[in-house]
This record gives C-alpha cells, sequence and structure tokens, in this order.
C-alpha cells in the first residue's frame, strides 16, 4: 500500500500525516508513508482543501481526519 499525505507544511497537514503513521504501526500495516508538499504535485491529484490522503493513487479523504476515520480508510 502506497500512502502519501498532500500538503504545504502546515500543521494541519503534519498532524494529518503523524496520525497516519501512529495508524500504520497500530495496525501493522504495510505501507510506505510519504508527504508531498510540492504544489504542482497536489495540483495533479485535483485536491481544492488541503490536507488530503492518498492511498494507492486515489484521494480518500480530505481535511481534518480523526484517527478512527484513518483507520477505517485504511482498512477498506
Amino acid at each position: 500500500m502506497e500512502i502519501k499525505v498532500l500538503g504545504t507544511g502546515c500543521a494541519g497537514c503534519k498532524a494529518l500525516y503523524e496520525r497516519v503513521e501512529q495508524v500504520v504501526n497500530e495496525l501493522g500495516i504495510q505501507a510506505t508513508l510519504s508527504k508531498e508538499e510540492d504544489l504542482i504535485k497536489i495540483m495533479a491529484y485535483n485536491v481544492m482543501s488541503l490536507p488530503a490522503l492518498v492511498v494507492d493513487g486515489k484521494v480518500v479523504g480530505k481535511g481534518k481526519l480523526s484517527t478512527d476515520e484513518i483507520k477505517v480508510l485504511l482498512t477498506r
């Protein structure tokens, strides 16, 4: 599984990355987790609000996501 957190480095983006990392570790998910802060690359995902969560190339969540919401999105 490839997971990306899209964001410009703001506090909300950093918090989402930390929550996703926590969930991945807690659930023992085999995944590559990365941050994407390049606006040109972020625009390619056609998202208008940040942060955004991308799983295997598909945007699955936008904005502030709780730990429970992240668990649901990553275990679908």
